[in-house]
């Protein structure tokens, strides 16, 4: 598998994480159980999936601005 395909996947099983990590969350706000390490479980996948999403946006205009400079090397 490459390097980008990779990243895809994962980026899509944090999206999964994160949605339980909210429920979660939901649920022990309703029952008054909820707890800071709790919330920091949901803001731990949130970073990880900004950051598999940043290198997802970023990647078509990387290939783009690479493709341009071999193309004005030649």
């Amino acid at each position: 598998m490459n390097w980008n395909r990779w990243i895809r996947q994962t980026h899509r099983w944090l999206s999964m994480a994160f949605t339980l990590a909210i429920i979660v969350t939901g649920i022990a706000v309703v029952r008054g159980k909820y707890t800071n390490r709790l919330g920091l479980m949901a803001v731990a996948v949130l970073a990880l999936l900004f950051f598999t999403g940043l290198y997802l946006f970023v990647l078509p205009y990387a290939v783009k601005w690479r493709s341009q400079r071999r193309a004005g090397s030649t």
